[in-house]
């Protein structure tokens, strides 16, 4: 059986920080899985970088596991940290700003 999560290690207890490495000027991402369902990306941003406003097909879960960033859904910004989550609604623009190195998991479920 192929695994379901896949470019981490299984089985051991580890550190998702660890796992993805902050670049210059870049936002870098780790796929952890892509169903049609559901996915799981790790994702750095050096300071300054972003994404810009966009709805996604689904409901998304931004778990911050290092930094400060701003969040803006449909046009109300949100201050986040490490340890914090938000919820980015299904068909609602979102944008997101790292005032600081950042990462975290984004978790998206959507209907198939």
């Amino acid at each position: 059986m192929e695994d379901l999560i896949q470019n981490i290690p299984h089985g051991r207890v580890l550190s998702l920080t660890e796992e993805v490495e902050y670049e210059t000027g870049k936002v870098v991402c780790k796929s952890l899985t892509r169903r049609p369902d559901a996915s799981l990306t790790l994702l750095a941003f050096d300071a300054g970088e972003g994404l810009s406003a966009r709805a996604a097909p689904g409901d998304a879960m931004a778990h911050v596991l290092d930094g400060e960033a701003e969040v803006t859904i449909d046009g109300t910004v949100h201050w986040v940290t490490a340890g914090h989550a938000i919820v980015l609604p299904a068909g609602v623009p979102c944008a997101l700003h790292a005032i600081t190195p950042f990462k975290m998991l984004l978790t998206v479920i959507k209907e198939v």
